[in-house]
């Protein structure tokens, strides 16, 4: 098991003030405005709470109801999956290409999608976030070059997924299988998925109402997980 690395110290970082989470509406924000940075992301994570909002727009944050959820150990790891990742070509790393997967994140089209919500703000914010070791990518390579990835939050026991993208068909499983078996490894209890899609939905996410989210949140915020599941993955098993 990879060792621990020490926690961030974010038990003792003001709480949310601008609105009660519990009662905010189920899909419009909670609240708008204010600034985006590492503390602010720390606080509203914190309370169940995540930004979404485009270019040119006040910062909108959310608690969404009923919230899009998976347990680690719910994940359908299909046949299928698990023979495209025995191909030899993949490589998998951790936090290498932080800026770079949030910044392929935002620029890969999406059906239904027009422009992006991953503004240049956001990426200084979350790029602070990494520093201090709460943000986290997952790279995914064929043959050297990168082609897929992740990123997301990591407070306690829960993983907050934010975006992902591929650019070779099944980059994207191949790294969130990766990244979802070591978070249960890890004593990971919850990842956030926020909104419902039905790419995740195939891979196990359900809907559970806010209040369950939200008691989760409370409950393993500040619980530390039993090993680093971004830790480098040893040389001989990275393909």
């Amino acid at each position: 098991m990879p060792a621990i690395p020490p926690s961030p110290k974010v038990s003792a970082m003001q709480e949310w003030t601008r609105g009660d989470p519990s009662k905010a509406p189920a899909r419009a924000p909670l609240a708008r405005g204010g600034k985006l940075d590492a503390a602010s992301l720390i606080v509203a994570y914190r309370a169940g709470i995540f930004p979404w909002y485009s270019a040119g727009e006040p910062v909108k944050w959310y608690c969404p109801d009923p919230r899009f959820v998976m347990r680690p150990s719910d994940f359908r790891l299909t046949d299928s999956l698990k023979k495209t990742m025995r191909k030899k070509g993949w490589s998998i790393t951790f936090d290498q290409q932080f800026e770079t997967v949030m910044r392929r994140c935002s620029e890969v089209p999406r059906r239904g999608q027009h422009g992006t919500w991953i503004t240049e703000e956001m990426i200084t914010a979350y790029c602070e976030l990494h520093r201090l070791g709460i943000a986290h990518s997952v790279e995914v390579s064929w043959g050297g070059e990168l082609v897929g990835g992740l990123y997301g939050v990591a407070l306690g026991r829960l993983f907050h997924g934010e975006s992902m993208f591929q650019l070779r068909t099944d980059a994207s499983k191949v790294g969130y299988a990766t990244i979802v078996a070591r978070l249960a490894a890890c004593g990971y209890v919850l990842i956030d998925c926020q909104m419902p899609t039905p790419h995740l939905a195939s891979l196990g996410a359900f809907a559970v109402e806010r209040t369950e989210f939200l008691e989760a949140v409370k409950r393993f915020r500040d619980q530390p997980p039993t090993g680093d599941a971004f830790a480098p993955i040893p040389t001989s098993n990275a393909t």
